[in-house]
Order: C-alpha cells, then structure tokens, then sequence
C-alpha cells in the first residue's frame, strides 16, 4: 500500500511535520519522513473484496529509522481490524536492538516495557518490516481492512522515522 492511501497521522500540521522523498529502486514512488512530532499514527485500510477468501494475511509496515533519529524508542500498539472488528492488537518496537547512545540509555530505562514487544526485521533491500498484525479472510465480509500503528502515551518529541508503505502478504496456514 502506498504512502498516498496510508493516514499519517501526528501531532501538528502535516506539512511541516513530513517530508515527501522519492525512492529508487522500490516499487513506491515515494516515502514519508517524520520531522518532528509529539504523537504517531500511521493507518491505512483495503477492501476485504481484494483478498482470497479463506486465506491468512499479515500487514508489514516498511520503513527506515533515519541516523538522527530520535523519540522512537517507546513501545508503539499495532492493531488490525476487519469491518470494524479488531482482529488483533500488539504491542510493536520500532527498534530493530537497543541502539546507542542516547537510545540506549532510554531503552535501559525502558527495558521492561519493550520486553514483550512485537520486534521488527531488517529485509534484504535494506528497509526494516514490522509485522503490525495477522488476520483470516473468511470470504463473504464486506468492509475494510484496517490496521495501524499508534504511540500517543509518550509525548516526548519524535523524528526520523521513513515510511516506505504497509505491505499485506499470505500467509501460510499450519
């Protein structure tokens, strides 16, 4: 999904708190670079009638930390939902491991919390996926698809998270 059908959701005006870049070599035309922001959330959403009835899916949300980043070290909520129905909430990182220095020290101080977080995973293009959730597509549901990712508990401020798009993928039953 494609950063013109993903919601960015965040603290201020979204002009001055995202910056459009183009991508080379992806098959987005473009990211989305956070600034400078207070709170987070991403979402976005497909209709239920463009998946293969009685088939399990994830959504991945594709992105890049950038080297000055910062305030992305708290736990983040990852949830999808189908018609309104919320198919499954998590607990998610951004961080791929502990970091350094400024970050590490944060993460010391919030180890506990990220402990039994979802972790993201480096991909071989070079971007980083987090699996936002898993959901089954029964076959008959009419509705959207909808799945996000939200930190609005730590108001400290946030900057240098990429987003590339959210990708949903099969995935195999058993």
């Amino acid at each position: 999904m494609a950063l013109c059908d993903l919601s960015l959701l965040i603290g201020f005006h979204l002009g001055y708190n995202i910056l459009m870049n183009p991508i080379l070599d992806s098959r987005f035309s473009e990211s989305a670079q956070l600034r400078q922001v207070c709170w987070l959330d991403i979402c976005g959403n497909i209709h239920s009638n463009m998946l293969t009835p009685g088939s399990a899916y994830a959504a991945y949300m594709v992105y890049k930390l950038a080297d000055d980043s910062y305030g992305l070290d708290s736990p983040a909520q990852a949830s999808v939902s189908i018609g309104g129905i919320n198919r499954s909430t998590r607990k998610v990182s951004l961080q791929l491991h502990a970091g350094s220095g400024q970050q590490r020290s944060t993460r010391r101080n919030r180890r506990r919390a990220v402990e039994d977080a979802v972790l993201p995973c480096k991909r071989a293009d070079g971007w980083v996926e987090l699996e936002l959730g898993e959901f089954f597509c029964e076959g008959g549901e009419d509705g959207d698809v909808s799945f996000g990712l939200a930190e609005t508990q730590e108001l400290g401020w946030k900057s240098g998270l990429i987003v590339q798009g959210i990708e949903i993928r099969r995935k195999k039953l058993g």
